[in-house]
């Protein structure tokens, strides 16, 4: 018995990968290329993939001689609002995987922790977790709408943009006003 138990897994569940058409010979190939809905929670605080948004899996299934190495591409898109300004952001995001997936009982049982390595549950393979790590890694934690974004004036609260250049919350104490005016030269 192999030093972990994990649970049981779905077949039919979207990030479940089967690879029983996939021969346990290195060399061996399959591609998979699917769309998913997105698991909930895949993000941080101000920037996420929308539960249920579509991605784009793009997937080759390699055998080695230790297990399975995944790689290919994810895409979906991405929604939040803007770290300076609060404007909403949406954009699409392409983020690449790597992962190896051993097989049961598989020297790497012996060689590598726990959850260095993937693990394969009979033939099948979790995509989630390593989808997850992926996408979330890639999001910026704090995200803007754009790279030069001013953000809001911190007294009234609207965006740079929309005020004049000469906005100014600055008040003068009347009782200093008269001595604002040596400074200004005569025109």
């Amino acid at each position: 018995m192999p030093k972990h138990s994990p649970s049981s897994l779905n077949p039919r569940a979207p990030l479940v990968l089967d690879t029983r058409d996939l021969p346990r010979r290195p060399g061996a190939l399959r591609t998979h290329r699917r769309v998913v809905p997105a698991p909930a929670d895949l993000g941080v605080e101000l920037i996420t993939v929308p539960v249920g948004a579509d991605l784009d899996l793009d997937l080759r299934l390699e055998s080695v001689s230790e297990g399975v190495l995944v790689s290919g591409t994810i895409t979906g898109p991405v929604q939040g609002e803007c770290g300076r300004c609060l404007r909403e952001i949406d954009y699409s995001v392409a983020v690449n995987v790597q992962e190896l997936y051993a097989y049961a009982n598989s020297t790497t049982d012996d060689t590598t922790d726990e959850d260095e390595v993937g693990r394969m549950q009979d033939d099948l393979i979790d995509l989630e977790p390593a989808l997850r790590d992926a996408v979330v890694l890639t999001l910026p934690t704090n995200p803007l709408c754009r790279e030069d974004c001013p953000g809001l004036c911190p007294e009234c609260g609207v965006h740079w943009d929309d005020l004049p250049a000469d906005h100014s919350h600055q008040q003068t104490d009347p009782r200093w006003a008269s001595l604002s005016q040596l400074n200004r030269t005569e025109e």
